[in-house]
Order: C-alpha cells, then sequence, then structure tokens
C-alpha cells in the first residue's frame, strides 16, 4: 500500500493539478465569504440555501463561530470541486491506459485503491487547510468593509484555535465523503466528465427537486448530509446524525468501488 501510495502522491503532484484544485478552493471560498458579509451588511434577505451553498444567517455571522461561517457556506460547492478531482485522478488511469501497467506492478488490486484514496485524502486534508486560511484571513477584513459587528466573535486565544480547528476537521470529512463519490462514479464509468456531470446536475437539480416533494427526505441525502457536517450540524439535521450519514455514505460508496475495480476486466 505504501509503494501505491507514493506512486499516487507522484503522479499527482504536477503543476495544473496543485494549481487547479487549490486555486479553485482559494476562488470559490473568498468568492462565498464574501457574499455573505456583502449580503448581510446591505441588509438584503439572506436566503437559507442555495445551489452549491447554505447561507448563514446574520446572527450567525455575529456570533461567535462568525470568523469561519463563510466556508460552511462554501461546502457544497466546495465539494464538487473535490469530486471532480478525484474523479479525474481516477478516470485517467483509463483513458491513459495506466491502469494496465498499475495491476502489473502492484496485482493486489485493493492495494492500488487504497493507496489512490489515502493519496487523494492526503491532498484533500491540503485543500481543506486552504479553505480555512482564506476564510479566517478574509473573514475580519469583509467584516470591518462592510461594517458588520465582529463583537460576538470567539475572542479567547485557545477557544479561537478550537474553533478553527474544529471547522477544518468538519470540512475535511465532507470533502473526503465528496471526493469518494466522485472516485466511484469515475471507476463505474471510466470517464471524468460524466462524474463531474453527475455531480454538478446532482448539486443544481436533483435534491433540489426532492425538497419540493419531501422535505424530510432530503435533508438526509448526501448534499444536505455533508452541508451539515461542515457546518457542524444544522436545525434539521444534527451533528452526530451527519456523521453518521456520511460514514455510510463514504462505505458504501468504498465497498462498490472495491467491488467494480476486483471483478473489472482492466483490458477492454
Amino acid at each position: 500500500m505504501l509503494r501505491a501510495t507514493r506512486s499516487e502522491l507522484t503522479r499527482l503532484n504536477h503543476r495544473s493539478f496543485r494549481l487547479g484544485w487549490l486555486g479553485l478552493t482559494t476562488l470559490l471560498t473568498a468568492m462565498f465569504t464574501m457574499v455573505v458579509f456583502k449580503a448581510a451588511s446591505g441588509g438584503t434577505p439572506i436566503p437559507t440555501s442555495a445551489p452549491g451553498g447554505s447561507f448563514p444567517s446574520l446572527a450567525e455571522l455575529t456570533g461567535p463561530h462568525g470568523q469561519v461561517v463563510g466556508l460552511g457556506a462554501a461546502a457544497t460547492i466546495l465539494g464538487v470541486v473535490t469530486l471532480a478531482y478525484w474523479a479525474i485522478a481516477t478516470a485517467s488511469d483509463y483513458s491513459t491506459g495506466l491502469i494496465r501497467l498499475l495491476v502489473q506492478a502492484e496485482p493486489h488490486r485493493l492495494r492500488l485503491l487504497a493507496g489512490k484514496v489515502f493519496a487523494l485524502t492526503c491532498w484533500t486534508a491540503v485543500a481543506a487547510t486552504v479553505a480555512t486560511v482564506v476564510s479566517v484571513a478574509l473573514s475580519p477584513l469583509i467584516a470591518r468593509a462592510t461594517d458588520l459587528s465582529t463583537s460576538g466573535w470567539t475572542s479567547a486565544p485557545g477557544d479561537v484555535v478550537a474553533m478553527i480547528a474544529s471547522t477544518w476537521l468538519n470540512t475535511f470529512l465532507a470533502l473526503v465523503v465528496w471526493g469518494v463519490i466522485g472516485l466511484v462514479i469515475a471507476l463505474l464509468t471510466r470517464s471524468s466528465a460524466v462524474a463531474i456531470s453527475v455531480g454538478v446536475g446532482y448539486v443544481l437539480v436533483i435534491e433540489g427537486a426532492v425538497r419540493l416533494v419531501a422535505s424530510d427526505l432530503a435533508d438526509k441525502l448526501p448534499g444536505a448530509t455533508l452541508t451539515a457536517l461542515a457546518g457542524g450540524g444544522t436545525d434539521t439535521l444534527g451533528y452526530r446524525a451527519a456523521i453518521g450519514l456520511g460514514l455510510t455514505y463514504a462505505t458504501i460508496g468504498l465497498g462498490a468501488a472495491a467491488l467494480a475495480l476486483v471483478r473489472r476486466d482492466i483490458t477492454e
């Protein structure tokens, strides 16, 4: 597994992959952070949800966790970015024919899968760190520029560190599950384009449609579950329930990926 992980880390450590993933993460986190603070300061009604994000209330923005709530607003769209890059890393093995060489070098296919998942999880940790740093750095600047009160923000150094660490962990866990979903779709279809299309279409259309007819069910679907996980829980889905559902989705996804990889004829 260690050899497979090192191989994957080496392959993924190229300029276009790094700049693409981390650049999009930075841009989207900054954009969502600015939007939520600007909307609140301008008196514009803040939507409770929207494609690609879940928007905080004014009370949340000025409360103890106001410094990191912009990250929660961007959680879903950052998840789609993560899904896309996990899918690209997986589907490229088939589109380039590299999978044949990988299987020859490491006949134990589950080790290959474990190495890929671990390597992509490491990159996801980097992306979650970048997003957290951007949110923490920009929020005070934007709050001052928009005359939004920050007096309610946590001021004790220990509390701030704990809050940031908790936010990073929740974001990281949610992004990993999004990534697993992308890996599974790409492995089953051998196409990153299909995986990305499914992910974007799901976020923009399917969960919104389900919410119109069955709101209770929609709260348990992947998008809502992972948004709740990234935000530390919501009124409709608690933190523990979000962790449990997220773990369930990840376990099912990895099981499906393992089964497909082991049974598939890679010479097709």
